[in-house]
């Protein structure tokens, strides 16, 4: 396993499963280029609530940034060639909107509390 940071575009809309012992988890595509700018999919689950919940704000096609444990893979396209793949098990989720938000954050001035 390897801890891992992916930023890409949401592949369709994520979607809420629940498990067998009925606790629910995200499952999300995302697509990534990698660095020879072939595009990369990336299979996400996420069993972190925050980031669940983040993953189910995204419409299809939304940036996102992804931090958690990466699994690389190779699946077989309908022509025969082998491609790359990962499966990740996201444990943060970082979207154009908590980037704004931190952003605000850091620059608010702090409120004295005496």
């Amino acid at each position: 396993m390897i801890d891992g940071l992916i930023a890409g575009h949401l592949a369709g809309l994520a979607e809420i499963r629940q498990g067998k012992n009925g606790s629910s988890f995200a499952l999300a595509k995302v697509k990534a280029t990698a660095g020879d700018g072939e595009t990369l999919i990336v299979n996400v689950i996420s069993f972190a609530s925050e980031a669940s919940a983040a993953l189910m704000a995204l419409d299809d096609g939304d940036a996102v940034a992804l931090a958690g444990a990466l699994t690389p893979k190779v699946w077989t396209d309908k022509q025969g060639n082998t491609r790359p793949a990962l499966d990740m098990v996201a444990t943060q989720v970082l979207t154009a909107y908590h980037a704004v938000r931190k952003q605000h954050a850091l620059a608010a001035p702090e409120i004295d509390a005496r």
